[in-house]
């Protein structure tokens, strides 16, 4: 940026810093950096720990422990090893030095996070910061508060996990995902409330590792959120041949730690308890909620809605009764927009670049997200339901192809030839509405998919595409060939 472009903004001489940034997980990390390579002089705040819910207590650790998992289970299934001519003998892991080798990672991630920030010059303040007036924030430190000013704000404080009503958490027999990650116990059984990602995510590191599942869904089919037909496929693949039992349907009224963990499970329509199950401990995985009490809002006006996510517009600019306020911004899973780290990053960017006069949007619809259960489930864009009904209100067809890992070679020679790929797309123009995919490497699948959608492309010009071969990637190219296929 040049001189003239800081003048026209407002000079950085009249307040204490270009950009201050509340919470410093992969939002604001990335927010900063971004801002600093802009030449915005930047400081960062943050109450706990560099990285955020992804990298201490979310995407980096569950990884961490779903690879060792992975692993557990791939060398126990003697049939598909002998069905590549490997033999083995008896497979054994000790679990501390898998809770050990996720907090290593997490503390390397978090170290290098920390240094790149101290390395460009970025003001690193440890404490809680809150708004206390437009363009004015207070950190509450070890050492006393500390007041500092910003020609822009970004807020960026989070999201922790849910627990329903009635549920009691004591953090070692009843938990959320955040102690789940340090893999303290291995209890015989465990209920997981929730079949999101967290709950699968889950279920697969505990099924590899020898534990019993029997996973609660209160909505009326399990993996409510994803496309239909790769739901189906998942439970088929992931649910049914594991050592786990489900009650769809059912809401889990209350839930009473201890030895054994009392679980009340009730009609999800009706709200009539119907069973009771005991079991050795309890994972609560009902999602996410936004962090964001206490952070000064009403010092400019503004009020959450019910379920706490701070109002803003297109441009992430905060708003207060729909119009924005001058020089405040919030981004990541405060926003409610999707609750994803990649978004939370992509979002900081965007106001970064808005903040230096270079409009910038995010395209949710290219975003892709993943579940990294084994094998892999992934998607970008609309599911087909969303799909047909925006083809209703916006008048056009919809159309879908399908294609399967057990029709491609690399998979054939992997013998990993459980999965599914599918497209959604406009039938008048051959856009590319959505992409679901399940199977071996789905989530590093998706991102072609995730980059045809940002560029609008039709299936008509990428059944022309060529794919290296023999690769996954040709999961795709024949869905694209069959959508053109369909259309001639």
């Amino acid at each position: 940026m040049n001189i003239k472009d800081r003048t026209r903004r407002g000079r950085v001489s009249d307040f204490d810093y270009d950009l201050v940034i509340i919470g410093a997980g992969v939002g604001g990390h990335g927010a900063a950096l971004h801002a600093v390579s802009c030449g915005l002089k930047t400081a960062i705040v943050e109450v706990a720990e560099m990285g955020g819910t992804c990298v201490n207590r979310g995407c980096i650790p569950s990884k961490a422990l779903l690879a060792a998992a992975g692993r557990v289970r791939e060398l126990r299934n003697t049939h598909h090893l002998q069905t590549l001519g490997i033999q083995l003998g008896q497979v054994s892991f000790d679990r501390g030095t898998i809770a050990g080798h996720a907090e290593n990672i997490v503390t390397k991630i978090r170290g290098d996070m920390t240094n790149s920030l101290k390395r460009l010059g970025i003001d690193v303040i440890q404490g809680w910061g809150k708004l206390v007036a437009p363009q004015k924030v207070t950190v509450e430190t070890s050492k006393g508060d500390k007041t500092i000013t910003a020609k822009d704000i970004i807020l960026a404080p989070g999201s922790i996990p849910f627990v329903p009503p009635g549920i009691e958490v004591d953090h070692k027999t009843v938990f959320t995902s955040d102690e789940a990650l340090k893999l303290l116990s291995l209890p015989q059984w465990i209920a997981i409330i929730g079949s999101g990602y967290i709950g699968l995510e889950f279920s697969d590191i505990y099924t590899a590792l020898g534990c019993e599942i029997t996973m609660i869904e209160a909505l009326d089919q399990l993996m409510p959120t994803f496309d239909p037909d790769i739901a189906k496929l998942a439970q088929r693949v992931l649910i049914s041949p594991r050592d786990i039992e489900t009650r769809v349907g059912k809401l889990a009224v209350k839930v009473t730690p201890g030895s054994p963990v009392v679980i009340e499970l009730a009609d999800a329509k009706t709200k009539e308890v119907e069973e009771v199950l005991e079991v050795d401990a309890c994972l609560v995985a009902t999602g996410r909620i936004p962090f964001s009490k206490n952070l000064g809002l009403e010092s400019v006006g503004v009020e959450t809605d019910r379920r706490g996510f701070i109002p803003v517009n297109d441009d992430l600019a905060v708003t207060s009764n729909g119009e924005p306020i001058a020089n405040l911004w919030a981004i990541g899973d405060v926003t409610g927009k999707m609750m994803l780290a990649h978004t939370a990053s992509a979002q900081g960017i965007a106001v970064v670049e808005t903040i230096c006069d270079r409009h910038r949007q995010v395209d949710y619809r290219s975003i892709p997200a993943a579940a990294f259960t084994h094998p892999e489930i992934s998607y970008v864009g609309l599911t087909e339901p969303a799909a047909k009904e925006l083809g209703e209100k916006e008048g056009f067809e919809v159309a879908t192809v399908k294609s399967y890992f057990k029709g491609n070679s690399k998979a054939i020679a992997e013998g990993e030839t459980d999965g599914i790929a599918k497209v959604i797309y406009r039938k008048d123009t051959g856009e590319i509405l959505g992409v679901h995919i399940f199977g071996f490497h789905a989530a590093d699948l998706i991102q072609e998919a995730a980059n045809a959608i940002m560029k609008r492309e039709s299936v008509h010009t990428l059944a022309f595409s060529v794919h290296t071969h023999p690769t996954l990637s040709e999961v795709l190219d024949e869905a694209y060939k069959r959508a053109l296929s369909a259309a001639h």
